[in-house]
């Protein structure tokens, strides 16, 4: 059953209960469910609580968006107040004054004083119904008033997450573009190659990464081609130990959340007039994931590559907004090397 069901059920519930307390509360336990029905002071109670459950939602679907959130005060408050009057008077239209039940044999007819005259009656079922109606009252506007901090906040969440996903795609385009330059340059025959594995990457930005959460096998070929791309452009001044252990199916990820800490291994982990070493293993289980990158540290980073951090900044950013409290990241940056070490919890 999904979400939306369950709240519509427990709503018909809840409903149903309150419309039904007039039944579990009459007095007269002994009487059978028809003569309760047909007890005035029952039948009374129901209308006012069916009349109360349109107020509730009168009030959170219509008039708290309507007038409260426009911050029209004076009109909702005398939408409220017009509605607890109609609540009172078509209650009291349809049951005057119930018929007072009358005494046991033996028993005076007025064993507790003179009995009370309409006003007075009135005045006790106005003063009943306001206390049920304000309870309602508070309640709608707390539900409603919760309903949207909540839809507030995913919305920042989700202009968050775009905000940042949007500059992430730049970053990577930027780079893997670079990457093709160089070989151009040379006029490599590797140049194909590398157009394919980026037609391959770019078709996964644009395609699928615009997703929440994407297949992890399709986060990791995303990764194996960004690494295949760097290894065609370096040849063999870069040696790239790449290990994947785990079964990927059914796990899911959200997308470029990995690539940033590889680049960043490549970025300042790489010299074309050096030896370099990049290290990267993706160990996944049952229900979590862990990436781990190592690189040694160049006597001179890629220049050529932005120097602005932003993917890690963006990334970090993005690891806290979808998965607080779920992942763990710790970066280690010494003087010859730097280690990435992240455990996440799968979708």
């Amino acid at each position: 059953m999904g979400k939306k069901n369950i709240q519509v059920l427990i709503h018909v519930i809840s409903c149903f209960a309150f419309l039904t307390l007039p039944l579990v509360f009459v007095p007269g336990y002994r009487s059978t469910p028809l003569e309760v029905l047909q007890n005035p002071f029952t039948q009374k109670d129901i209308l006012i609580n069916f009349l109360m459950i349109l107020f509730f939602y009168l009030n959170f679907y219509l008039l708290i968006p309507k007038l409260y959130f426009n911050k029209k005060y004076i009109y909702y408050g005398l939408s409220v107040l017009a509605s607890f009057v109609v609540i009172i008077v078509v209650s009291h239209y349809f049951f005057p004054e119930p018929p007072r039940p009358a005494p046991p044999p033996g028993f005076p007819d007025r064993p507790f004083g003179p009995r009370p005259g309409p006003r007075s009656w009135f005045l006790f079922e106005a003063g009943h119904s306001l206390l049920k109606l304000a309870v309602l009252f508070f309640l709608s506007l707390l539900l409603r008033i919760t309903s949207q901090w909540k839809q507030a906040e995913k919305e920042k969440t989700d202009t968050e997450l775009s905000y940042l996903k949007a500059q992430i795609n730049p970053h990577f385009l930027f780079n893997t573009l670079n990457s093709l330059y160089s070989l151009a340059l040379e006029k490599s025959d590797k140049t194909p190659a590398a157009i394919v594995k980026l037609s391959s990457m770019m078709r996964y930005v644009i395609t699928d990464a615009h997703a929440d959460y994407v297949p992890l096998s399709q986060e990791l070929e995303y990764v194996r081609s960004y690494i295949d791309l760097q290894k065609l452009r370096f040849d063999t001044t870069i040696m790239v130990d790449y290990e994947e252990q785990g079964d990927t199916n059914g796990k899911h990820i959200a997308p470029l959340i990995l690539i940033p800490f590889i680049e960043n291994a490549f970025k300042y982990g790489v010299n074309a007039e050096e030896k370099s070493l990049i290290r990267i293993n993706v160990l996944v289980s049952i229900q979590s994931m862990k990436l781990e990158i190592y690189n040694r540290k160049t006597s001179r980073p890629m220049l050529d590559e932005p120097q602005n951090g932003l993917g890690i900044e963006t990334t970090r950013n993005r690891l806290n907004l979808l998965y607080p409290g779920k992942h763990e990241l710790t970066i280690v940056d010494g003087q010859e090397d730097f280690l990435v070490t992240l455990l996440l919890n799968l979708k």
